[in-house]
């Protein structure tokens, strides 16, 4: 595909108006990779465009960041800094809008101590989690992506075309082309979600049950009066509707932590701090992660459900059907963004205090006294086989087919 400056333009402003839904006077933080510096100017002008009265960028780079970790202590890198956190306390006060492009290479950290990185994301992310909770549900932000060449031959290996062949399905799945209005595209497919969200709350289910030949045998309580959400959420501060997520097919909810038993097989590998998990399940009692076992990335794995006294739990249980066009694109995108949105899939770690009635305005506490997870990780991991059964399960024990063959049976 043939990437022209005015395709790349209208991407930018699908992400800024559509996405973020950036307002007139707000501070807009911009996190990025440094080799996107270009596509940065542009995300920045479209957000000036859009009323922005400051826009912060936030640079990565993968190959310092490797370079930290090869180099650099565990402890210094565990250490945030005094000005780092003055920045999170100010992210507090401004509540910006954030958006995130991510165009990291799967194995940027190839060759690490898997310990060492989850002992300094552990580390780290401990200091950030009350500010994270105190902005939670009370800013918009987005996170879309721009391929990279190490990306794209990490998904095409051996092809010449690969970066091309990347950018085509990106766009593909954001629904942006040449000849389309891509806000009128997403207008119509947020109807789709909107309409799957509204059937499935009416229905008032007790309980989930996910079936598959692959050795998928699991069941989850749901929290009573908790919803189901779709691709865009509302700021409550201000009513801006925004999409979290560009890609998005799926429809969400956190359901109650601690109360599910059974194993989840994933279907897709798992790229974690930028290494591979694959081949692997997770074996749930009495509402924790008790075993798993994965073919590679097992440490890693381990760690990840080792992180803090929750991340053994779920936060989320999403349904999406294998026909999406994420699916379709016919290979794994090896980052979450996209993969998540092939197929169904589950999160351990943090739950979203928003599905409650009343949840944006309710503390962490109160909201895991409702059901809803907390941890400092949320980590999605797909499970959505070709052949996965999932039923509904109301207060009465009756059963209804949401799921059957992968897709939606309603």
């Amino acid at each position: 595909m043939n990437i022209t400056t005015e395709l790349l333009q209208k991407y930018a402003r699908l992400i800024v108006r559509s996405g973020a839904n950036v307002q007139k006077g707000q501070t807009v933080q911009l996190t990025i990779s440094v080799e996107q510096h270009r596509f940065a100017e542009m995300i920045a002008e479209e957000c000036y465009k859009a009323g922005a009265k400051k826009v912060d960028l936030v640079w990565t780079s993968d190959v310092l960041q490797k370079l930290n970790y090869t180099y650099a202590e565990e402890e210094v890198l565990s250490k945030v800094l005094p000005w780092e956190e003055e920045k999170l306390k100010q992210m507090v006060e401004d509540l910006p809008c954030r958006i995130y492009i991510i165009s990291e290479d799967p194995d940027a950290l190839n060759g690490i101590d898997p310990k060492k990185i989850s002992a300094v994301t552990q580390s780290r992310s401990s200091v950030a989690k009350p500010y994270r909770n105190a902005i939670e549900g009370r800013h918009q932000w987005v996170i879309a992506a721009y391929p990279s060449q190490k990306w794209a031959e990490k998904c095409f290996p051996d092809d010449e075309n690969a970066l091309d062949k990347l950018w085509d399905a990106v766009l593909k799945t954001v629904r942006v082309n040449e000849d389309n209005d891509p806000v009128e595209e997403w207008g119509k497919h947020l109807g789709f979600i909107n309409d799957k969200c509204r059937w499935i709350n009416e229905q008032e289910f007790t309980a989930l049950e996910y079936k598959s030949s692959n050795g998928t045998d699991f069941r989850t309580e749901l929290i009573p009066g908790a919803k189901w959400e779709g691709a865009n959420m509302v700021n409550p501060l201000n009513g801006a509707s925004y999409i979290p997520n560009m890609p998005t097919e799926e429809i969400f909810t956190s359901p109650y932590a601690g109360r599910c038993e059974g194993t989840l097989v994933a279907v897709k590998p798992l790229s974690w701090n930028s290494q591979i998990i694959d081949g692997f399940s997770i074996t749930f009692k009495d509402g924790k992660a008790v075993s798993c076992k994965a073919e590679k990335g097992q440490e890693l794995l381990e760690k990840m459900l080792k992180m803090d006294d929750h991340s053994c739990m779920l936060g989320e249980v999403a349904l999406v059907p294998k026909e999406s066009p994420v699916n379709l694109c016919g290979f794994l995108f090896y980052e979450t963004l996209f993969d998540e949105n092939a197929c169904c899939h589950c999160a351990v770690g943090m739950g979203f205090k928003e599905v409650l009635p009343g949840g944006d305005d309710m503390s962490v506490a109160e909201a895991q006294e409702k059901g809803i997870n907390d941890s400092i990780i949320h980590v999605d991991f797909m499970i959505g086989a070709d052949d996965l059964s999932i039923d509904g399960i109301k207060a009465d024990g009756s059963r209804t087919a949401i799921f059957r063959n992968g897709t939606w049976a309603q």
